[in-house]
């Protein structure tokens, strides 16, 4: 009778992970470049009571046998990695990527980090950076006495001063053979992993790279509506759990009274 009380644990921790995920899911419905979680399940060991194929006597074998499971656990938490919707802004240094890729990021340690948050700006050097600071990498540094910034579908930057249009510069992406192995920093930074293999940079609209649009920023791939019904059906499924411990409860305490 034990076993069920830790099978009925068990199927409430994954349940309140699930809902974890939702959660953090939802909250970020309007962070750029926010890439949504799932959750996948794993069923835990079986007690096998009773083999398959161990022979009945002398009339053959079990067919199927007796396995009883002990409940489940979170085996991953991938991150899917779909488009987003893009959204214009009009503001000359915002970027989004249509299609794959990420772009680079220059940490304070000197390590890198990658982002499909396109919310770049001018810092008081020239330079385009994140909201936190981090220098876009190749560094673009914007000369003083621009009229106007633009950024082409291949990422060539260019920039109008004086009535000249000059190119200033080219902006690389990078992709992972693996990008659901990539590290969450927060901040919308990512770092990569064993998992997420070596990176690979190349020019927007390379094989296997997305375009670069200029003036728009890529929302967050969050599907509210399919959030709340998966929300409802892990709340459903937690309060199943807790009731197959209730049932458990009820039947031992039943047997508890038949020996007294």
């Amino acid at each position: 009778m034990p076993r069920t009380l830790w099978t009925g644990a068990s199927g409430m921790s994954a349940q309140q992970m699930q809902v974890d995920i939702i959660a953090n899911n939802i909250a970020n419905v309007n962070t750029n470049g926010f890439k949504k979680q799932r959750v996948n399940f794993q069923d835990l060991f079986y007690d096998v009571v009773v083999a398959p194929g161990t022979r009945a006597g002398d009339q053959g074998q079990n067919p199927a046998g007796i396995q009883v499971g002990n409940g489940v656990r979170v085996s991953s938490t991938p991150r899917i990695f779909t488009n987003g919707n893009i959204e214009m802004t009009g503001v000359d240094t915002n970027m989004a990527i249509e299609g794959d890729g990420f772009f680079r990021v220059a940490l304070p340690d000197g390590s890198q980090a990658y982002t499909r948050a396109g919310d770049f700006r001018i810092d008081a050097s020239g330079n385009l950076v994140t909201p936190d600071g981090y220098y876009l990498q190749p560094r673009i540094t914007i000369p003083e006495g621009v009229q106007q910034v633009s950024v082409g579908p291949t990422g060539t930057v260019t920039v109008l001063v004086g009535g000249t249009q000059s190119n200033i510069g080219q902006l690389t992406l990078t992709r992972f053979r693996n990008p659901t192995g990539l590290v969450a920093m927060g901040r919308n930074l990512y770092q990569e992993s064993q998992a997420s293999g070596p990176p690979e940079e190349g020019n927007p609209l390379d094989p296997g790279f997305g375009a670069v649009r200029s003036g728009a920023l890529e929302k967050g791939n969050v599907d509210v509506v399919v959030e709340l019904v998966n929300l409802i059906a892990a709340q459903r499924a937690y309060e199943l759990n807790t009731r197959t411990i209730t049932t458990a409860d009820r039947m031992m305490q039943t047997a508890n009274e038949i020996a007294r």
